[in-house]
C-alpha cells in the first residue's frame, strides 16, 4: 500500500501562536504514526509562490494521512494556526 504525505507551505505571521499550533500537532501525529521528514530548515524556492516554512510529513497510508488531518485531535491543533499563518496543505498518494 502506498504511503501518504502531507506537503505544506506556511508563511507564519504570529510565531508565538504558531508555535502553540506546532506544539499541539505532536499528539496527533503520535496517534496517527506520521513521521516527519522536513519541517522548516533550509530550502530555494525555484518556482510558484514563496513561503518560508515548507513540511512534508509522512503517514503509513494515505487514508491515515487523510484521517489524521480530520481527526479532532489535529482540529483542535489546526484552531491554534488559524490566524497565525497563511497555510497551503496537500495530501497526497505516495508512487
Amino acid at each position: 500500500m502506498p504511503k501518504g504525505y502531507w506537503i505544506a507551505h506556511v508563511t507564519v505571521t504570529n510565531p508565538e501562536q504558531y508555535a502553540i499550533y506546532a506544539e499541539a500537532t505532536a499528539l496527533p501525529f503520535k496517534m496517527y504514526g506520521a513521521n516527519v521528514l522536513a519541517r522548516g530548515g533550509k530550502y530555494t524556492a525555484l518556482e510558484g509562490e514563496d513561503r518560508s516554512r515548507n513540511v512534508v510529513i509522512e503517514f503509513e497510508s494515505y487514508q491515515k494521512a487523510l484521517d489524521c488531518y480530520n481527526s479532532p485531535e489535529y482540529q483542535n491543533a489546526r484552531n491554534n494556526r488559524v490566524g497565525a499563518g497563511i497555510a497551503q496543505i496537500t495530501i497526497v498518494e505516495g508512487a
